[in-house]
């Protein structure tokens, strides 16, 4: 099954990935923004920023799993691509953030994300109640700890100090819900998933198709955009 196939996807999809796309770029904009000294905003604990990263972040693990959905095996290919994309980001990061480089965010979590949650696609539309389940673990976890294997797992009393972070709780139970979602859409049918067709939401849809591209791309552009500002 090609996944890359626009007959193959469901447009709704990408059109929300899409969206998410957008809204990242928009946010990671004004971040860079702030890192260049032109705004003055702390996006680590003001609510403006750190939910708008909450929600952006929310869209794409929620899209991970619906789109897990839609595809009948396991990419081997694909998985590596984001786990190679991941290694890539802590390098960089590394570079622009020595003390606070990226070591599990968003590519690094969707990547062990991916593989937890092929390992429990068994379940189907039970995936509702195993997302429940860890959402319950994540609010009442039986012990919180600060050390860095649990920083993986979310199970910790304060942030580690690092630019991206997404460990797998409380994401992973958005991945969950998002699969069974697009289990229940394939059983249902519903037309509505074909809005993505509509002239406003196609242009996300065409954006969505190419997302790990896209978000490896889009910083170093912008970035380098304001570099090129600054210096002018």
């Amino acid at each position: 099954m090609n996944t890359n196939s626009s007959s193959n996807r469901f447009q709704a999809l990408d059109a929300l990935r899409g969206f998410a796309m957008v809204w990242m770029t928009a946010f990671h904009f004004c971040f860079d923004l702030n890192y260049f000294g032109w705004l003055n905003q702390d996006f680590y604990a003001n609510p403006v920023w750190t939910w708008q990263r909450a929600c952006i972040v929310s869209l794409f693990v929620f899209c991970v799993g619906w789109s897990q959905s839609c595809v009948l095996h396991f990419s081997w290919t694909r998985w590596l691509q984001i786990a190679g994309c991941a290694l890539l980001v802590t390098l960089s990061s590394y570079v622009m953030y020595p003390k606070s480089f990226i070591y599990f965010g968003v590519l690094h979590g969707i990547a062990i994300m991916l593989l937890v949650l092929w390992g429990l696609r068994a379940l189907g539309q039970w995936l509702w109640l195993v997302g429940g389940a860890f959402l319950w673990l994540f609010f009442y976890p039986p012990f919180i700890a600060n050390d860095a294997p649990w920083n993986v797992m979310g199970l910790i009393s304060q942030k580690p100090i690092t630019e991206d972070y997404l460990p797998l709780l409380p994401w992973l139970v958005l991945v969950c819900w998002g699969y069974a979602f697009g289990l229940r859409s394939h059983m249902t049918k519903k037309k509505g998933l074909n809005l993505a067709f509509t002239p406003f939401l196609r242009p996300f849809a065409f954006l969505g198709r190419y997302s790990l591209r896209y978000y490896m791309l889009h910083q170093p552009v912008l970035i380098g955009l304001l570099y090129l500002c600054r210096l002018a």
